[in-house]
């Protein structure tokens, strides 16, 4: 084997073997944070489009610009179970004298 080919391959193993790495670190302490994580999603943020689940098997709608994942509809992309902040106003009703 070349010098060439034993640099190459050694390369590859030490790419495959931080993505491993990194994996395992994520896969114990999301990057989500304090909130847990969305359990649609897992965390991720992304979730199988509608043009792949029920196609025929071509991939790509506006939703999911032809990657075949969409942003999450239940934690709006972020990954997290958080709730988003809403601000409700109630007016009492009015009341004849």
């Amino acid at each position: 084997m070349s010098p060439i080919v034993i640099t190459q391959l050694a390369t590859g193993l030490s790419v495959l073997a931080g993505a491993v790495f990194i994996k395992s670190v994520l896969d114990q302490k999301p990057m989500a944070g304090q909130f847990p994580r969305c359990p649609t999603c897992n965390g991720t943020g992304r979730v199988t489009c509608f043009c792949s689940r029920w196609s025929d098997g071509d991939v790509g709608c506006r939703r999911c610009s032809g990657s075949g994942r969409a942003s999450c509809s239940n934690c709006g992309g972020s990954g997290t179970g958080r709730p988003l902040p809403a601000q409700i106003t109630v007016q009492p009703p009015n009341r004849p004298y």
